[in-house]
């Protein structure tokens, strides 16, 4: 909201500058989010009567005027403005003054007549206007007066953010009263005066939609002059709040709006058939708006509608047919209050909105609207002309205002100050809220306009405001504090995300919402967590997957040109289960292109299943992952596999599907995996142990086996029947080829025993390797390799 600070400070005027008015606003929860000069600075300006104008005798468009500035002398000045002319007020910059720019006026002469000033244009003062050529001034424009002073140009605009719970301040009576709570300074309102009717001519009002407009107050005037021009101080604070004057009546309604907070419209009568009725609109019906715009009203849109057509769209805007034009003569003001949650989210569903609609959203005072149509009425009696008639009142469903309960105790608990009761109950007053004592503190009349006064809460954050957050003393809190201890069991997080980041992967950051098709995508998840209102279209669900997020990441770094990519991402996922939501905490990773940074040392090879394989073995060590074919439907089916550790699987690693890889433009497949963070978290205690001085003991076995044999699950045999005395299996050869039938493969084992003790001997080792060779006989059909 825009507003200028000399029309406030006709209303409240403390002693205070406009910097400190500005931190005041902004400590108190309206924040002012800048402040700019209605004018910029310039002297030596003032208010002249053009006395005569004559034709320059060397330029066809110069003229030759002199002028009154109050000093008893005409000067004279040339001239080349279109609209110079005898008896205009303009502004007259004397020899002296300075424009902006720096611009310094002294006499010259103009094509040989001399020149003592400078007759001045809006834009060459800074001033906005519309006119091509000279500032026009009123008739009755004081001669000699400073043009700073007359049209009020040492003047401030101050724009505030307030916030949607705030509605009450989107008005210069709101703020006067805000101010004046904030100051502990009177106020000096606008007096509000019954107009007293002239004629009896009404129009009845009809609510059939009585709950969503609980007031509806509309007055008759007739005769008026729709045409009349509008005063230059309403024109001026109209433009300074940022709305452009378009015509008397039509800038009254705005000028109600800004002053009172009241939105209000007019309507002209002559295209007004029979009563006003506030209704929903019918299926089908639409109405050309003020705006030109025709839109098709839905039936849960309200309507202020005549006996045989839709008016205006309630609380948003009116409808161009009955709009005040400047031929109207008989006009019908009116003045409603509206639920919010009937205007609430129709202007975006329009696509247009309004400043009535604006405020009708957050909340109006309803028991404003009389006042509002009062003022409107002298206003325009004022300004216009005409005969005012009766209101006509209508009421629906008004908003029903609880006592809310304040204890002096609680304030003190919840601030951390001590305030006296005589304090509190100063506050109160001070911001227009009437209250009854008690025993432990205040029972306050919630008012009408203060829509987000419901808990004790909001009482003790308004008496917060008053007496300043800045005054609240900001000590120190006094506690012990302790390091929390880590079990030797889990690895600090910090360490894991350090861990992946030394094996030249960079964290990555994405968003949990995702777009729906990603879920199916990548995690065959047709029935994925929905956001009731999601912040955009393509991200309307929860993901259960962080692959979505790292693909994203993939594939916005190949569009920027990059070679090589390595990212992880530690975030939870969610999915729906039995009763609930489920949302575990996983660690993903990705990588692409080549295995190592470009370099003169090694060949560019690219990143495969078992590079990353390494970096998950790597990541869960000292513990031992297996590694189990499995199917996924983001991952190659030939080139994935579940990460199995103690028993349990914890996740899975894999190439990206060809299919995704082509759907969503790579060049080529990341190899990628994802487990549960907790394991990657959990740590093996360290354990001191030994070493042995005695030599160690290797057997080697080369065994042939089918072809779909795989080789973790003879480890797992070898591991079922090894004693004390096996420290390591390890795979170290396969072989196909000259020797080795089809369908067969050959894997050699390195078998390595250690006794702490003593030397082993034959005799030791023997019996165990023929256990390990008739465990894998059994279970895999392994013959030694002749």
């Amino acid at each position: 909201m825009q507003f200028s600070e000399q029309w406030l400070r006709s209303w409240v005027n403390p002693s205070i500058s406009s910097d400190e008015l500005s931190y005041l606003l902004t400590m108190a929860g309206l924040e002012v989010e800048e402040t700019t000069p209605a004018a910029p600075v310039f002297s030596g300006v003032v208010v002249a009567e053009v006395m005569e104008v004559a034709k320059h005798e060397n330029a066809d468009r110069l003229r030759v005027t002199k002028v009154d500035v109050g000093t008893g002398e005409l000067v004279q000045i040339v001239c080349g403005a279109p609209n110079v002319a005898v008896g205009a007020k303009v502004p007259c910059a004397l020899s002296g003054a300075v424009l902006p720019g720096d611009f310094k006026i002294k006499p010259t002469k103009m094509r040989g007549v001399e020149s003592n000033g400078m007759l001045c244009s809006g834009k060459e003062l800074g001033v906005p206007d519309e006119v091509d050529g000279l500032l026009l001034l009123p008739a009755d424009a004081p001669v000699g007066v400073s043009i700073r002073d007359y049209l009020g140009l040492d003047d401030s605009l101050f724009t505030l953010k307030i916030t949607p719970n705030r509605a009450d301040c989107l008005s210069i009576k709101g703020l006067a009263r805000e101010v004046s709570a904030l100051t502990a300074t009177a106020q000096q309102p606008v007096a509000i005066v019954p107009v007293a009717a002239v004629h009896d001519e009404v129009r009845p009002v009809t609510l059939a939609a009585g709950k969503a407009c609980g007031r509806y107050i509309g007055r008759v005037l007739k005769n008026v002059d729709a045409a009349a021009a509008t005063p230059e101080w309403m024109r001026r604070r109209l433009e300074r709040s940022g709305l452009r004057s378009i015509s008397a009546i039509v800038d009254i309604t705005n000028y109600v709006l800004l002053e009172q907070g009241q939105p209000m419209h007019a309507f002209d009568l002559a295209r007004v058939d029979g009563g006003i009725t506030v209704r929903f609109a019918q299926a089908g019906e639409t109405l050309v708006c003020l705006n030109e715009k025709e839109v098709v009203l839905a039936p849960d849109t309200m309507v202020i509608a005549d006996d045989s057509k839709a008016l205006a769209i309630a609380g948003i805007m009116g409808g161009l047919h009955s709009g005040v034009t400047t031929g109207s003569r008989d006009i019908f003001l009116e003045s409603a209050f509206f639920a919010p949650e009937a205007i609430a989210g129709k202007a975006r569903t329009l696509g247009f909105g309004s400043d009535s609609s604006f405020r009708y959203e957050r909340g109006v005072d309803f028991e404003l609207q009389r006042d509002a149509i009062e003022r409107a009425t002298q206003l325009v009696l004022d300004i216009c002309g005409g005969e005012a008639g009766p209101l006509t009142e209508a009421i629906g469903e008004l908003p029903v205002r609880n006592d809310v309960t304040v204890r002096t105790a609680r304030v003190a608990r919840v601030l951390g100050i001590s305030l006296s009761a005589e304090q509190i109950g100063q506050t109160l007053s001070r911001l227009g809220l009437p209250y009854q004592a008690t025993a432990e503190g205040f029972a306050v009349a919630a008012p009408s306009f203060r829509f987000d006064i419901e808990i004790e809460v909001d009482l003790i954050e308004e008496i917060a405001r008053v007496y300043g957050y800045d005054a609240i003393p900001s000590d120190a809190p006094r506690s012990r504090l302790s390091m929390l201890p880590l079990p030797e069991n889990r690895r600090p997080r910090a360490q894991v995300r350090h861990f992946l980041a030394g094996r030249d992967y960079q964290e990555v950051v994405s968003y949990a919402f995702v777009e729906e098709k990603w879920e199916a995508d990548f995690a065959a998840n047709l029935d994925p967590v929905r956001l009731i209102n999601p912040i955009a279209s393509q991200m309307s669900v929860m993901r259960s997957t962080l692959v979505g997020g790292l693909v994203d990441v993939l594939s916005s770094n190949i569009n920027r040109k990059q070679a090589r990519v390595r990212v992880f991402e530690v975030a939870r996922v969610f999915s729906k289960t039995e009763g609930g939501f489920d949302q575990p905490e996983k660690i993903a990773a990705l990588a692409w292109g080549p295995r190592e940074a470009e370099q003169w040392g090694s060949k560019a090879e690219r990143v495969d299943f078992y590079d990353v394989k390494a970096d998950v073995e790597a990541l869960l060590s000292p513990r031992v992952a297996s590694f189990r074919r499995a199917s996924h439907a983001a991952l190659h089916p030939g080139r994935c596999a579940e990460v199995v550790l103690d028993g349990q699987v914890i996740g899975f690693i894999g190439e990206l599907h060809p299919r995704w890889v082509q759907a969503y433009d790579l060049p080529s497949a990341p190899v990628l995996f994802e487990i549960d963070f907790a394991a990657a978290e959990c740590a093996v205690p360290v354990k001191a142990q030994a070493v042995s001085r005695f030599q160690a003991v290797r057997r080697d076995l080369a065994l042939l086996v089918d072809e779909s044999t795989e080789v973790a699950a003879m480890l797992d045999s070898f591991a079922r029947v090894a004693g004390p005395l096996v420290t390591e299996v390890a795979l170290f050869d396969v072989y196909r080829g000259k020797g080795v039938e089809e369908g067969k493969k050959s894997l050699a084992f390195r078998i390595q025993l250690h006794d702490m003790t003593r030397t082993l001997t034959d005799e030791d080792v023997e019996p165990v390797i023929a256990a390990m060779l008739a465990v894998v006989s059994a279970d895999h059909q392994a013959s030694l390799r002749g």
